[in-house]
Parts: C-alpha cells; sequence; structure tokens
C-alpha cells in the first residue's frame, strides 16, 4: 500500500484500518481486470471510514472505472474538497461529460489548476476536453484541441499513445478515414505499454 494513505489510515482504530487496508489494495488489485469488483471493495472500505480522503479517492476510481459516473462524481469531489489534490480533475470532467453535461466539462478545462499539471494530467485533460466539444457538434476545435498536446512529441510515455489514440478517434469522427488510420498507426507505434487498442482499432481499416 502506499505510504501516504497508510499514514491516513493510522487515524482510524488498529483492527478498523486493517479492515480498510484490504478492501483498499483488494480494489487496486482488481481495478484493471474486474472494475466492478474494484468497486465493491473501494465501497465498502467506503462504508467503514468515509472521512479518509484516500477512501474516498479509491471509490471515486474504481466507480469511474466501473462506469458509475454519478457516483464516481460524488466521491471525486468530495476527495478534492478534503485534500484540494488536482489529479481527478480531468475524470470529474468526464463524468460530467458522461452524465450529459459536456459544458461543465469544459468550464473544469478552464480552471487554472489545470495550468500547474504535469504533461500527463494535462492530456487526459485535453481528451476530455476534445470530447466534450465532439459531443457539442464542433469537431474543429476537438481537433484543435488534441493539436496544441504535442501530437509529434517524441516520447514512449503513455501518453503520447493516448494522446495520437484521441486524436484519430476525433478525425474519424469528422469522416477523415485516412487521416485516422495514419494516427491509429501513430499511436500504435508508441504504445509499449498497450494502453490503447489502436492496434486492434487498424483492423478495422482492411479491405
Amino acid at each position: 500500500m502506499d505510504r501516504s494513505i497508510a499514514v491516513q489510515l493510522r487515524s482510524l482504530p488498529e483492527g478498523l484500518a486493517l479492515r480498510v487496508a484490504r478492501h483498499l489494495v483488494a480494489a487496486g488489485r482488481l481495478l484493471d481486470s474486474d472494475p466492478e469488483a474494484a468497486y465493491e471493495h473501494a465501497a465498502a472500505a467506503r462504508r467503514l471510514a468515509g472521512r479518509v480522503a484516500a477512501v474516498r479517492e479509491a471509490a471515486g476510481e474504481t466507480a469511474y472505472a466501473a462506469g458509475k459516473f454519478k457516483e464516481a462524481l460524488t466521491e471525486l469531489k468530495a476527495a478534492r474538497r478534503m485534500t484540494g489534490v488536482t489529479w481527478c480533475m480531468p475524470m470529474i470532467a468526464d463524468c460530467e461529460r458522461a452524465l450529459g453535461r459536456p459544458e461543465r466539462a469544459l468550464e473544469i478545462a478552464r480552471d487554472p489548476a489545470v495550468a500547474g499539471f504535469d504533461q500527463a494530467e494535462r492530456v487526459e485533460m485535453l481528451i476530455v476536453e476534445a470530447g466534450a466539444r465532439l459531443d457539442l457538434g464542433d469537431a474543429a476545435s476537438a481537433l484543435r484541441t488534441l493539436q496544441s498536446g504535442h501530437l509529434h512529441a517524441r516520447s514512449r510515455e503513455p501518453w503520447l499513445a493516448r494522446l495520437r489514440y484521441a486524436y484519430a478517434d476525433a478525425l474519424l469522427a469528422t469522416g477523415d478515414r485516412a487521416g485516422a488510420r495514419e494516427w491509429f498507426e501513430r499511436a500504435a507505434g508508441v504504445d509499449a505499454a498497450g494502453v490503447t487498442d489502436a492496434v486492434e482499432r487498424l483492423a478495422d481499416f482492411e479491405d
């Protein structure tokens, strides 16, 4: 378990802290393979220790992964109020999109705190912002938004694969299949960690 989380759990009685820790560890292990089960563990931890910020963060992150966007929004907003963390802002904005409120997502993308994001966090926000613009029917603005994220960067970090993948998706939404194919190929070319399904998407372009 992350040391900062362990420190937060010290505010609980020892037996309770152990139960909560077990749920959080299980949630973390299951997040990628079984988001629904991960959420159930995080929700159990929340019922036991809802005043611990790390618990609210876990509940929000697992709810988001499981597609429970209303619950995720509530938990992530609570975590941000409790700690002032900003890493969850792209997820909060994406929850607003998922709940049919793209304008709110754009408001979050304009928050001054975004200026302090690292590159990976900034790209996540750009992807959500572009998605919100697509939701509003403004494909041109969506493409410009993604172009501002260093599409041609020389990097093998996962953020570049995600950025290029989102750009390919946006091109496809405009009907530019040739451009989309090129950028899915570019995404696959830097996706050593397998954070996207760009290779699988390329199969859709086969004759």
